[in-house]
């Protein structure tokens, strides 16, 4: 007999505990909704609290120059709790379009919204004045989310500024074709200032012989130096030609990614045989031969 009453008082204590979580659910309290103008002074404008169970008999007029401010406390089976979604929600009744308001919700279920015109979609400030507002405040688990009728919004334009116009969307289709005009390649300077500038420099060979000749320069050591070290010698002299010859293709008619692949090569060459060569000089140089 024992056994069969703590049975019941089981089934009992049990079917109590999904009672109090079927009947958990998400709500809010301490609701307030009031619009402030540019020329409202303190406490101006229109203030009213909202419940969670009815919606405001009147509807609130949103002027054009006029802020909507909503501040609340959600809660979940009665206590301040923050939700994973709280929001706003207007709708357009003759054409079921609508928007939606995040609010801004802290720790302790503090939210609030603020919204003006500027805020709103162009359909709603050119099709009907009046939008159904609805609060909806839900989250994970088991509580049953809240959404209600809050009240009604009345939109109020300024009768001197011309009525919004709505933007035309953007269509993905064929476009126009479109012409590329590229820059034209770059031109070779005037053939006479080509040759002005190669006469100064074959006119300066000379001028160049006569200024080694002055400072000392002794051909007669040009057998020995080739004796001596002709390989370096050779190639250092024909690296030099050959760099001049890269100069003269670009000049003419290579690009830069030709020149100085080339380039490279030719100069690593210079530089080794260059080295060579000069430390000959210096042999013959140490050995007292000018």
């Amino acid at each position: 007999m024992r056994s069969q009453r703590l049975y019941t008082a089981i089934i009992y204590l049990f079917i109590w505990s999904l009672s109090l979580v079927s009947a958990a659910s998400w709500g809010f309290e301490d609701a307030t909704i009031s619009i402030h103008g540019k020329k409202a002074g303190v406490g101006g404008g229109l203030k009213e609290k909202l419940v969670e169970s009815k919606a405001l008999s009147q509807p609130v007029t949103l002027g054009a120059s006029d802020t909507l401010k909503a501040i609340l406390t959600t809660t979940e089976s009665k206590k301040a709790k923050r939700p994973h979604q709280a929001f706003l929600l207007l709708r357009e009744p003759k054409s079921n379009l609508d928007t939606s308001f995040p609010l801004s919700v802290k720790e302790s279920g503090k939210a609030k919204v603020e919204l003006s015109h500027k805020d709103l979609p162009t359909q709603f400030l050119t099709g009907s004045k009046t939008l159904s507002a609805s609060l909806i405040v839900a989250s994970f688990g088991s509580s049953k989310p809240y959404r209600n009728h809050a009240f009604d919004l009345k939109i109020e334009l300024d009768p001197s500024s011309p009525p919004p116009s709505a933007e035309k969307p953007l269509r993905y289709g064929k476009l126009p074709e479109i012409h590329h005009i590229f820059r034209a390649d770059p031109k070779s300077p005037p053939k006479i200032i080509t040759l002005v500038f190669t006469g100064a420099v074959i006119a300066a060979l000379p001028a160049l012989f006569f200024v080694w000749l002055s400072l000392g320069a002794n051909l007669n050591h040009s057998s020995k130096a080739f004796g001596s070290s002709p390989v370096s010698h050779a190639t250092f002299f024909l690296s030099i030609l050959a760099m001049e010859g890269i100069f003269f293709m670009y000049y003419t008619s290579w690009n830069l990614f030709k020149t100085l692949p080339a380039a490279a090569v030719v100069g690593l060459v210079t530089f080794l045989s260059g080295s060579r060569a000069l430390r000959e000089v210096q042999g013959r140089r140490l050995d007292g031969l000018r």
